[in-house]
């Protein structure tokens, strides 16, 4: 495995693969729908599309779970109980692989097909699909995991269309898990799904149960297996509620199933709600490392992973708060930087793009350090993202750090073209309330329902125009405040909201508010309380308004929360001069004390890297058409492209190769080699040609015996088939950006838009 910083990435290679391209007529689509499943789609049914189609293999650190299962092979039993596992982890993809490896082991093991339903809860049509199978079985079983069941699947396939059928749904589930743990009193994890699920059902309009009573489930399941993934469920039961009486098990949650990183994510949760900001990093960033440390050795997409943007994104936001800001920068570069797709991790999804871009210019905002603000919006870091809200952010930031570092010229700009947007903006939300209400007039409705229809018409752009405005008004302040018009500045952000604090203060004491400034960054520690950006705004206001005793007080409750602070952060070295006059250190900082609740804690860096990367892509040695051997080491330290294809007789490949195809010009003038990798015997190979006057302008190489289709995990191990495939790999060798399905990917110029983004962040 070779990692590197992705400053040290090399121009990337691509790998595409080309085959001869049938006309597809109306009739063949017809007759290939009506034959067996089309290339790499699952023989059992469309459920077994989706979701992982590479072999589990059994985890250490996944926790202690006690459930029996009838299989005729302790291999599938094992696999089974793993999934239980992860299932208490809402590991979700993962145990539909476990319990997929358990069916693949036993076809006949009902429990297995339980365990992949449990796994899609939130996709209630292959919920439905899964629990089906396991129906199909339970005679085969026994009483126990019939319970399990059939009480799912009356879940599955009751009403859910109104609240109402949601709470009476909900209402029977929890009935029949009670019916199932008062028969097996000894099944601890038959109670943990109970708790889970009381605690759960309240999104279905479910009356939660009594606090104390599933607490006290809970205890019962600890006192019998001290370290049960349980901890889990209790930190959600008192996560809004109490959040202190989840200590214990937040010091013990990541403990109980180290493997999982959801199980370290969720103690961040009861840190932060108590402001225990140190705490909440640490359990985050475990978190942050062992999804990192999984995905990498599995070659799996970040954004794949349950939770897994959520975790970094929170992560994040915690470390601005303990001024961490260098990690916390590269931390969000690095959501960024992750590969996109369309599925998954879109700026339109709550993936690492959104998320990384978000943080990342929160943070470069509350630490002012508009400098790099403007340098980054020259990179694919900061780039318009195409979503009129986060460039509308993007914009108003952008113009706001301008001002900051003297380019009123390039702020005035970008004020300019934001006033123009509003203009329409406004135009289009008054013809929009002119066209309901001519409507509601031709309808003859009265004067007051013709009024609200204009209203509501108008009410659907309100966000538009009420978004520029505010960023007109910061914009405005600032240029206002640059110019000395204080109180004309602090009126326009007052109107604007969103203007830090601490650089609002910052200007009313440079204009004699000394007064307002003390009250105002007073209020905000209150508000925000333990956070280090507004401790030190609150040191450097009371020094600069003369109150030293104040200021040394304040700088004492900083320095208690000041153990990980980037002191080369400008709003942390300007205090050096006043940490000097106080008598300390130049570095002021000081040591943490910890907490004696938290437990035992694994050093960070055996759970995995702070950062993901991408890893080696396999090498491989093929057979081209004319028998000559071809390899991917021929191609590092330059540009190569490859689709994995199902060979020349798959229809959906050939839909593939048409939409790609008519592109190949345009990756090679983007500098990409192309390289074809068929499941065609290499005789077969040559066949390609005969009906093509040109011929292919790049090697098509035959990968029969499925080994680099199997090493690139295109295979499905469960079926014993291949996969489509398609993966962007640069110079070095490394896979940056891929697509593993039972369907080819469609969209080549998302794959040339990637590829090309991926490598020029590199250079930024």
């Amino acid at each position: 495995m070779i990692l590197l910083s992705p400053r040290q990435f090399l121009p990337a290679v691509l790998l595409l693969a080309f085959v001869p391209i049938p006309d597809l007529t109306a009739a063949d689509a017809k007759d290939s729908a009506a034959a067996d499943p089309a290339e790499g789609h699952s023989s059992h049914g469309e459920v077994f599309n989706e979701g992982p189609r590479q072999a589990a293999y059994l985890i250490d650190g996944l926790g202690t779970t006690t459930f029996d299962v009838t299989s005729s092979s302790d291999e599938a039993k094992a696999f089974v109980r793993q999934g239980v596992a992860q299932l208490h982890g809402f590991w979700y993809f993962e145990s539909e692989r476990s319990f997929r490896q358990a069916a693949m082991l036993d076809p006949d093991c009902a429990i297995a097909y339980w365990g992949m339903a449990m796994s899609n809860r939130k996709s209630e049509a292959r919920a439905k699909g899964f629990i089906k199978e396991a129906m199909d079985r339970k005679d085969k079983t026994s009483r126990r995991e019939r319970l399990y069941i059939e009480a799912f699947h009356e879940y599955s396939e009751a009403k859910s269309e109104s609240t109402e059928d949601k709470t009476k749904r909900s209402e029977k589930y929890v009935s029949k898990l009670d019916d199932l743990v008062i028969e097996f009193p000894a099944d601890l994890e038959a109670k943990a799904f109970l708790c889970e699920f009381l605690w759960s059902a309240r999104r279905d309009g479910n009356k939660q149960a009594s606090y104390l009573a599933v607490d006290a489930m809970i205890q019962d399941i600890l006192d019998r297996e001290p370290l049960h993934s349980v901890h889990h469920y209790r930190i959600h039961l008192w996560d809004t509620k109490k959040s202190e009486l989840a200590l214990e098990s937040a010091a013990r949650c990541g403990l109980a199933a180290p493997s999982i990183a959801h199980m370290w994510h969720m103690p961040g949760h009861i840190y932060s709600r108590l402001k225990r900001y140190h705490d909440a990093v640490y359990q985050q960033e475990a978190s942050a490392r062992v999804d990192h440390a999984h995905m990498m050795k599995d070659q799996v997409l970040p954004d794949q992973i349950h939770n897994f943007a959520h975790n970094n994104e929170w992560c994040i936001r915690n470390m601005v708060h303990i001024g961490r800001v260098g990690d916390a920068i590269d931390l969000a570069q690095n959501m960024i930087q992750m590969p996109r797709h369309p599925k998954y991790n879109d700026i339109d999804k709550s993936g690492s793009y959104k998320y990384g871009r978000e943080r990342l210019m929160d943070v470069l905002r509350i630490f002012e350090l508009h400098a790099e603000f403007v340098r980054l919006c020259e990179t694919p870091y900061l780039e318009k993202s195409g979503d009129k809200n986060e460039d509308l952010k993007r914009d108003r930031y952008l113009a706001a750090a301008l001002v900051a570092t003297g380019q009123l010229d390039k702020a005035m700009e970008i004020r300019l073209q934001l006033q123009t947007n509003l203009d329409t903006k406004k135009a289009e939300r008054t013809a929009a309330g002119d066209k309901a209400a001519q409507t509601a007039q031709k309808e003859k409705k009265n004067d007051k329902d013709v009024e609200k229809a204009r209203k509501a018409a108008e009410a659907t752009l309100l966000g538009d125009v009420k978004g520029h405005e505010k960023a007109i008004d910061e914009i405005d302040g600032r240029i206002a405040a640059n110019s000395g018009k204080i109180d004309e500045a602090l009126a326009l952000f007052k109107k604007s909201t969103g203007v830090p604090v601490e650089e609002q203060v910052a200007i009313m004491i440079k204009a004699g508010k000394v007064d307002d400034a003390i009250k105002k960054i007073a209020d905000h520690v209150q508000t925000n309380k333990n956070e280090t950006r507004p401790l030190a705004a609150q040191v450097e206001t009371l020094w600069a308004a003369n109150k030293k005793p104040e200021a040394k007080k304040a700088f004492e409750e900083l320095r208690n929360q000041s153990s990980e602070i980037d002191l080369s952060t400008p709003a942390f070295s300007r205090l050096t001069p006043i940490a000097k006059e106080l008598g300390w250190e130049e570095n002021w900082t000081t040591s943490r004390q910890f907490p004696a609740d938290i437990g035992a804690r694994p050093p960070l860096d055996a759970l995995g890297p702070l950062r993901w990367q991408p890893v080696a892509a396999a090498e491989w040695s093929l057979a081209d058409v004319q028998n000559q051997q071809r390899s991917l080491t021929e191609f590092r330290g330059k540009p190569v492209v490859a689709v994995f294809y199902l060979g020349a007789g798959c229809l959906h490949c050939a839909q593939q190769l048409q939409k790609f195809a008519p592109k190949a010009e345009a990756f090679k003038a983007a500098g990409f080699e192309i390289v074809a990798i068929s499941t065609d015997a290499q005789p077969v190979l040559g066949d390609a040609y005969k009906d093509l006057k040109e011929g292919f302008p790049f090697p098509l190489v035959s990968d029969a015996e499925l080994n680099v289709f199997k090493s690139y995990r295109c295979y499905d191990d469960f079926e014993k088939q291949p996969l489509h495939g398609t993966f962007v790999i640069d110079a070095d060798g490394l896979i940056r950006w891929q697509d593993i399905s039972y369907e080819p990917f469609m969209d080549p110029d998302f794959v040339l838009k990637e590829a090309k983004r991926l490598l020029q962040q590199d250079q930024s």
